[in-house]
């Protein structure tokens, strides 16, 4: 158990190490502010086909 937990410790230490050698670490903002606008449209797309789904649930007559 412990062997692995060593193991596994020394792969993220030279990941980690490797990854702040690296000059270029890429395009990471324009990354993050697409994502959110992508999230936000979704949110309001389920939340028009929510209000168009309950509008219509509540236009329906039982005969009450």
């Amino acid at each position: 158990m412990w062997n692995y937990i060593r193991v596994l410790w020394l792969l993220i230490w030279a990941r980690v190490t490797a990854l702040r050698t690296e000059p270029e670490r890429g395009e990471v903002s324009g990354f993050v502010i697409i994502t959110a606008l992508m999230a936000i449209a979704a949110i309001a797309i389920v939340a028009i086909i929510i209000a168009k789904l309950t509008a219509k649930a509540n236009s329906i007559d039982l005969g009450g």
